[in-house]
């Protein structure tokens, strides 16, 4: 009988270091996977059983969350939810997270490893902390001038702080309100389509997520170009341009709107935004030349991050010389993000540098202390500091003198460069208004704010649309409110 107890207990014995193996080869290997199936319904409740953290806008909170009494306990808040849906984004039980809700979820959501009070501290206790705060560089007076000037129309605003790449608006029209989608239930899928399904698409982030011909406001690219490469070594000479040109290769001819384009030089075509000056510049400057230009100011990067993903600015690698004069002047297949046209500007207002534009300026644990924050970096050396001060007295000249005097801020050194783009089978769609512009306030430092305003208005009279008429006056208001800042 003995002999028999002991063979039970040693199967026994067996069984438990089966299980005790086992369990370790679950916790080690297969946690992680576990953790992240869909059908662990233990992940999602402990998701949401603390309170989320902030996303701020200097001293103020935007977002904050609120207890249902339901398993998924806390739900987010948003206050003034379309002035910031396009900073924020969404975080919704439902359908997951966008921008910086979805950039920034660990420290949010009190995941990330920076919060806790100890290296490895999460692992060993399988604990996390509360949610951290994220303070971001926006300007609250700067982004309600950008969201009341566009006022409903569609189009986006993007300004930074030319010295440093701080983003100091990021605002896209129409917006809507994210706290629409932050639960559970039938109240939550019906506002998602009714969202999705609106012609209007006002869950696009136009600002960095839409790519737009940028017309006539891309010149200041292209005079950049011809600058560096030697190809106008005095902008105010006459150039060799007849007005129409014949694009190369075709009988096509490139009229200009504007008049006294014939042989205008090169600071005379962006005052009067003459499209044969600049056309015949992007051609002589050639193809490997404009590339080269357009790359120092960030198109064509497939990889920039603010954090939140933004959409490539294209300038087409593989052209023919009549396309590449079309390109030159911001039309053919060119597009660009609106924070990439604000680049453009903060690069010339910054003399040459462009600094990384960043949306986050500090995260900070629930109790305020910052456990990361976001240097100043250069991004590119988009032209040659000489470059950047002639550009900078032609967009002075556009504004005292051209096409930008809507712009026109008194007191104030105001560059800019207007933009009308035209798109559509034979140019038969609205043109998109364009302005671009920086503020330098007097006697001060470096310029204040570089802004980029794009407006699409569908239901416009197509000869109403204008980068000086429609998109001017709300970069002037977003400057104000950035000088007065």
């Amino acid at each position: 009988m003995t002999r028999y107890i002991r063979r039970a207990a040693g199967f026994c014995l067996l069984l438990l270091l089966a299980l005790l193996a086992n369990a370790a080869r679950v916790q080690l290997f297969e946690a992680g996977e576990l953790n992240t199936n869909p059908a662990n319904r233990r992940t999602t409740i402990d998701r949401y059983d603390q309170p989320r953290g902030d996303i701020l806008v200097g001293d103020e909170p935007v977002t904050g969350s609120k207890n249902t009494g339901e398993q998924l306990a806390y739900e987010r808040t948003y206050r003034h939810g379309p002035l910031y849906a396009p900073v924020t984004g969404y975080a919704s039980q439902t359908y997951g997270t966008t921008l910086l809700e979805n950039a920034e979820d660990g420290v949010l959501s009190g995941t990330d490893p920076l919060l806790a009070p100890l290296p490895l501290w999460g692992d060993v206790t399988r604990s996390r902390q509360p949610g951290g705060d994220v303070v971001t560089t926006i300007e609250a007076p700067v982004q309600r001038a950008a969201y009341e000037g566009l006022d409903g129309r569609r189009g986006a605003v993007a300004a930074l702080d030319p010295s440093t790449g701080r983003i100091l608006a990021l605002v896209s029209s129409p917006s809507y309100d994210p706290e629409l989608l932050s639960g559970t239930g039938s109240a939550v899928t019906g506002a998602w389509e009714r969202l999705n399904r609106a012609q209007s698409l006002p869950m696009l982030n136009r600002a960095i997520r839409q790519t737009y011909p940028p017309g006539s406001a891309f010149k200041i690219v292209t005079a950049a170009a011809a600058l560096d490469a030697g190809v106008v070594t005095d902008p105010d000479a006459a150039t060799d341009t007849p007005s129409p040109y014949v694009l190369p290769g075709t009988s096509t001819t490139l009229p200009d709107e504007a008049r006294g384009c014939e042989r205008a030089s090169l600071a005379e075509a962006i005052r009067v935004s003459c499209n044969t000056v600049m056309a015949h510049l992007g051609v002589e400057v050639g193809l490997d030349g404009m590339l080269e230009a357009v790359g120092r100011f960030g198109f064509n990067d497939n990889d920039l991050k603010i954090p939140s993903r933004v959409a490539r600015s294209n300038f087409d690698a593989d052209m023919s010389d009549d396309q590449l004069a079309q390109s030159s002047i911001g039309q053919f297949d060119t597009t660009a993000t609106p924070l990439q046209m604000a680049m453009v500007a903060s690069a010339v207002a910054n003399g040459g540098e462009l600094r990384r534009p960043h949306l986050v300026d500090r995260v900070t644990t629930d109790d305020g202390g910052t456990v990361r924050e976001q240097g100043t970096d250069s991004y590119r050396e988009a032209m040659d500091p000489a470059t950047a001060r002639q550009l900078q007295r032609m967009m002075v000249d556009v504004v005292e003198n051209g096409t930008g005097a809507n712009a026109a801020i008194d007191g104030v050194t105001v560059g800019g460069k207007t933009g009308t783009a035209q798109h559509g089978v034979d140019n038969s769609g609205t043109p998109y208004a364009w302005f671009i512009a920086w503020a330098q306030a007097p006697d001060s430092g470096p310029p204040a704010v570089a802004v980029a305003v794009v407006v699409e208005d569908a239901s416009a009279d197509r000869a109403d649309v204008s980068g000086g008429g429609d998109a001017a006056p709300i970069a002037r208001a977003v400057m104000e409110a950035a000088l007065e800042g």
